[in-house]
């Protein structure tokens, strides 16, 4: 099992293939999620500090370099849990003063995703 290291929170062990929004929310730190997992929203954001992914989706390559984050963070829905990580996440909604996270991300990668090596981006 996959172990999520979360600065501020705690070290947690997850499934093997889950999402990472979900494994982290599941471990019970409160990220924000507000567009449900679509990369569309950037709030489940996540800066790494050891064990970033080496591939990412087109969706979340698109929408952080709209942002101008593209090599700063990484956007959790867009994530599977196969390897260790560590990181620390963006935005909480006890930060937030937001009355909900966000809808709940589905199991799966949504949108569909189209996989690219982060290094030839």
């Amino acid at each position: 099992m996959p172990t999520l290291n979360v600065e501020g929170f705690g070290s947690y062990e997850v499934p093997e293939g889950k999402r990472l929004v979900n494994a982290i929310e599941d471990s019970g730190v409160d990220i924000l999620h507000r567009c449900g997992g679509y990369a569309k929203c950037t709030t489940c954001r996540v800066e790494f500090s050891a064990g970033e992914p080496d591939q990412a989706t087109a969706a979340e390559i698109a929408k952080l370099q709209e942002k101008g984050e593209w090599g700063n963070v990484r956007l959790s829905c867009q994530i599977v849990c196969d390897h260790d990580m560590s990181f620390k996440p963006v935005h909480t909604l006890s930060e937030s003063g937001l009355p909900d996270p966000g809808p709940r991300p589905e199991d799966q990668i949504t949108p569909e995703p189209e996989w690219r090596a982060v290094d030839n981006v």
